[in-house]
């Protein structure tokens, strides 16, 4: 694993062209019928997630990783080989290394890649796919600036490519219950729906980070991407000896809003497909939050934001709120989260139901043949290799990723400016405020631009 720079362009794997993976790891999907993926960043999301979930299908096969971080990108290849060993029981090499993901994208047996890198590299490095003739899963959130999310969309929608973010929650795997209270809702079976609340939690404050060396496998400058320069410091960035725990860059404006865009690009989500707003916004928001004094993390802590949309539907965010959407309406609400208890990621927390109602007759409901039917559609990677098999309807594309994406960062720039904000969600500029319209979108040092 501890593979410098120089010695992957001297080996070669770098840019060699990938290897075949033999027919027998794949049964009857013989070369021809199978999609060739290169997975861009290696780190916890792709290994824990996203190249788990490819892998556990035969018409997909990933013959290349990228990482610029050359420890990261060792272990990517071992984890990928060790796959495909094991489906042959005889040992395997042949997963090519990339540093540079541009030299990836230029390997025209690559039909997709997966991007799960840092949230600032999503919207470049997937615009750059698309360019590239490249199918497209990228993590989310979409972008890191509401203005890379068009420039995204657009992207997509002028090279007709397939990509798919990842939402989650609007698959039939591993959490179906999204879709039936969303379905439930648009079918009108708490009558009117009134108003919207999305509990997110916060973040936060970190320590002190002097600066640190650069260590010798990771290549910071292009890490940082199109962000400004700063200083090294391992709590910046990822830890080195583990994929494990929520890294650095996470809490750190620079490279994205914190947890409202974090988790708040799932529930927002959610919040749009049981409201039918997939493709709109709202047209006012505003709210506080509080943000770290001192430290190295300086996303939002503890935070309230609100929102109107145009058809009078309101909708509050807070760290305050059950992990979680509830749709209210003037005849009941349905609250709908992942797991069992209101906080994830702490299993003392206190225990609730995945889907629940104001009255359990309504979880019990049929929807009629003539009522509104929403996508139904496998776990989100299977949904991505079906749309670009068979031309299958993605249940997360551009355009709709980018929505929840941009709603976020709308209150995120609420927050900001802790006032209350005119929004246009058709030109997606801001009705009368310079200032907030600034923060549409930040510089990028030109190397990495989109």
């Amino acid at each position: 694993m501890q593979l410098s720079r120089r010695g992957l362009i001297k080996s070669g794997a770098i840019i060699a062209a990938p290897t075949i993976v033999p027919s027998t790891v794949f049964g009857q999907n013989a070369p021809s019928n199978r999609i060739v993926v290169g997975a861009i960043g290696v780190g916890r999301i792709s290994r824990g997630h996203d190249m788990k979930e490819v892998h556990r299908h035969a018409d997909a096969q990933i013959v290349a990783v990228c990482d610029v971080d050359t420890v990261r990108l060792g272990a990517g290849k071992e984890l990928v080989d060790a796959r495909y060993a094991a489906s042959t029981g005889k040992p395997y090499s042949g997963t090519r290394m990339y540093h540079d993901y541009r030299e990836l994208l230029a390997n025209k047996e690559i039909d997709a890649v997966i991007i799960a890198t840092p949230d600032h590299q999503h919207a470049p490095q997937a615009v750059h796919a698309v360019r590239a003739g490249k199918a497209v899963y990228l993590q989310k959130p979409a972008a890191l600036t509401i203005a890379e999310g068009r420039a995204l969309a657009d992207a997509v929608k002028a090279t007709g490519q397939v990509l798919q973010i990842g939402s989650q929650q609007r698959g039939q795997e591993p959490w179906p219950q999204f879709h039936r209270a969303c379905e439930l809702v648009r079918n009108g079976r708490i009558g009117t729906l009134k108003h919207v609340e999305v509990g997110l939690p916060g973040d936060p404050a970190g320590p002190e980070a002097p600066a640190m060396p650069i260590p010798r496998n990771l290549d910071y400058d292009a890490w940082l991407g199109t962000t400004p320069e700063v200083y090294y410091t391992e709590t910046r960035v990822h830890p080195q000896d583990s994929f494990e725990g929520r890294p650095g860059w996470l809490r750190m404006e620079q490279f994205g809003a914190g947890m409202i865009t974090g988790w708040g690009s799932h529930h927002i989500d959610t919040a749009h497909w049981g409201m039918g707003m997939e493709h709109s916004g709202p047209v006012e928001v505003w709210g506080t939050a509080e943000f770290p004094r001192s430290g190295l993390w300086d996303v939002h802590g503890a935070f309230e934001t609100n929102a109107r949309y145009a058809n009078g539907v309101t909708m509050k965010v807070s760290g305050a709120l059950p992990n979680g959407v509830k749709f209210i309406g003037d005849k009941g609400w349905i609250f709908v989260t992942r797991s069992g208890s209101v906080t994830p990621s702490d299993p003392t927390s206190a225990k609730v139901d995945p889907l629940v109602a104001s009255d359990p007759k309504i979880l019990t409901s049929v929807i009629g043949p003539n009522e509104v039917q929403l996508l139904k559609v496998p776990e989100q990677h299977r949904n991505w290799l079906d749309a670009i098999k068979t031309g299958a309807p993605l249940s997360a594309p551009a355009e709709v990723g980018h929505r929840a994406c941009s709603t976020c960062l709308v209150h995120w720039i609420a927050m900001k400016t802790g006032r209350r904000l005119k929004w246009d969600p058709k030109a997606e500029r801001f009705i009368g405020d310079d200032a907030a319209n600034a923060m549409l979108s930040r510089p990028q040092r030109a190397k990495y631009a989109i």
